[in-house]
């Protein structure tokens, strides 16, 4: 996968997945935060196995890996499922996410290096003709990268770390609250947040990031609907 999601996560002995397993787990995440895997989705090993041509067992591994990251949740007797957040799950994220974002610009902006702010110009860049070319789960995906890019570009690995499964979570909130693929992430306001950082302006840039959250926390809606079992041949193909 892109950027922050690669699929090399840890197993619960903290050993690296074996590839075939890396390959399975970044393209999982990566359905979730395109939003093609939708929160309550029954993850069936059987089904996951046949599309992806693994065995069984590597599956059950990988799901393991997702529920220990808070994305799949495993219910005895009855297998694994995308994790479906209530509504209070829904604030408390992304209460959390706006303290961990605050802290990630203010880093960023404290040294506004030239070259990082190259990158996050193109990144947006990248975003603007995505949205443009009508590419909507392509910008989905670059919208939630923009936040990853800026906590690695951060320089703390304790901030990725913290921060990534915060904004997968958020990622399946908004798939699950925010009417699906609606662009709930606008570019304009990643452009904002950028400009704020290239001025070395850290309070205009969190200021900005609050603003970002709070338009984005506020397209959330409390209807659910109940999507038809997938077809992860298709999802994944």
């Amino acid at each position: 996968m892109s950027e922050g999601h690669s699929g090399n996560m840890p197993d619960p002995d903290g050993a690296r997945l074996p590839s075939d397993e890396e390959r399975v787990h970044g393209d999982i995440v990566k359905a979730i935060y395109e939003q093609r895997l939708r929160p309550g989705t029954k993850l069936g090993e059987e089904a996951l196995a046949a599309a992806f041509s693994v065995s069984r067992a590597k599956i059950r591994r990988v799901l393991l890996s997702l529920s220990q990251q808070k994305l799949v949740e495993l219910i005895p007797n009855r297998g694994a499922f995308v994790i479906r957040p209530s509504e209070s799950d829904a604030r408390d994220v992304f209460t959390i996410r706006k303290s961990l974002e605050n802290i990630v610009v203010e880093r960023v902006a404290a040294k506004p290096d030239p070259a990082v702010i190259r990158q996050l110009r193109a990144h947006v860049r990248a975003e603007i003709a995505a949205r443009d070319k009508g590419q909507r789960r392509e910008a989905i995906r670059m919208a939630g990268e923009f936040h990853i890019m800026l906590a690695r570009l951060s320089d703390s690995r304790v901030f990725l770390g913290t921060l990534e499964p915060v904004l997968m979570q958020s990622s399946l909130i908004v798939s699950l609250y925010g009417g699906g693929l609606v662009p709930s992430c606008p570019v304009e306001e990643h452009q904002a947040i950028v400009d704020a950082l290239a001025q070395g302006d850290g309070a205009a840039a969190c200021a900005c990031m609050g603003q970002h959250l709070a338009h984005l926390e506020g397209t959330l809606r409390l209807e659910l609907d109940d999507d038809e079992e997938p077809d992860f041949a298709a999802i994944f193909s």
